[in-house]
């Protein structure tokens, strides 16, 4: 796109000077006012054929002529490019990118998603539902073209570079998925994001056991194996299977379906820090229940009982049904 930045920045560039050189051409050669020396220029770069604002010299003819020629030579470059931009629809690329560089460049706290295979597609089903914003990265041309036809914000090019970061706004971002399918690239993702943005959250996607310390290590927050989930959640359904169809009936998905909800202590109201979990009488309000504590070192207790207390950068976990969740979301 750098390369129709320029092309069309040295045409604006050719016409200006056209303009400019006739001007001042016929305000010293014929001495016209300013008004006539560009209506001069106007009508004889554009060929429209009227006549002279008075008669030409000899001298103001060779004038006239060479400005002709080199407007004739300008604007056929400009009609040229234009033509071959439009054709190849390299303009119509170029004018994306740019709706798409002022989308992204309003956004804040969203997340990028990198890859757009089956668990980039799953990544991004659960934000929609949920409402949250979002950039995916792909370097696929045949699923730009779909991620364009969905209206989905995208940006096109390899996530492992820092450029193709910037450009979905990494800076700004506040979390990260990178579900491509080599560990490698992964793996190149969460240390060019990390480089870039310290407070982002970063959850990789992994395929080999040997690649989870390695993205751990790199920066990522968490490490996940879907491969590794699944078997584990076969196996499960036959050791507790009632256990596993009851967690599979949970949901957070969207705002009339979910049974699970986070909140974050401080966005409670100011009143409720320091108090306790019994202070707050989710039960009685909404008739949810609290089932996990994180407290600000990332630790989780669950079932925490009533008396613990509500101290700043901690999260509840809370369950209750859909119509009990919309109640808790609309008095917290």
């Amino acid at each position: 796109m750098k390369g129709i930045d320029s092309k069309i920045y040295i045409i604006f560039l050719l016409v200006v000077s056209v303009l400019t050189v006739g001007t001042a051409g016929y305000m010293l050669l014929s001495n016209y006012s300013f008004i006539d020396a560009v209506y001069q220029t106007v009508i004889t770069v554009t060929t429209v054929g009227f006549g002279e604002v008075k008669p030409f010299s000899e001298e103001e003819k060779i004038f006239t002529i060479f400005l002709i020629l080199t407007s004739i030579t300008i604007f056929g470059y400009a009609v040229s490019t234009f033509s071959e931009f439009v054709v190849s629809g390299k303009l119509f690329d170029h004018f994306k990118h740019k709706r798409v560089e002022k989308q992204i460049e309003k956004l804040e706290g969203h997340t990028i998603v990198c890859g757009y295979g089956r668990n980039g597609k799953q990544a991004i089903y659960k934000l929609k539902n949920y409402g949250k914003q979002y950039v995916v990265i792909e370097k696929s041309k045949i699923l730009i073209e779909k991620l364009d036809f969905d209206g989905i914000l995208n940006v096109e090019g390899d996530s492992t570079t820092d450029e193709v970061l910037l450009k979905a706004g990494i800076l700004k971002a506040s979390n990260l998925i990178t579900a491509l399918p080599s560990d490698a690239d992964n793996l190149f993702v969460v240390l060019s994001a990390r480089q870039l943005n310290r407070d982002c959250k970063i959850i990789s996607r992994a395929s080999k056991e040997s690649s989870y310390s390695k993205l751990k290590i790199a920066g990522a927050d968490n490490v996940i194996m879907p491969d590794k989930l699944g078997g584990d959640h076969m196996a499960s359904l036959v050791v507790t299977p009632d256990v596993i169809e009851f967690v599979d009936r949970l949901t957070i998905e969207g705002e009339t379906t979910a049974n699970l909800e986070e909140i974050d202590v401080d966005e409670l109201p100011k009143k409720y820090l320091g108090k306790t979990i019994l202070d707050l009488d989710l039960r009685k309000k909404t008739g949810c229940t609290v089932i996990g504590l994180r407290n600000p070192d990332k630790d989780y207790i669950i079932n925490p009982e009533a008396d613990a207390i509500l101290i700043a950068g901690s999260h509840l976990i809370v369950l209750g049904r859909p119509e009990q969740i919309i109640k808790l979301r609309q008095l917290f």
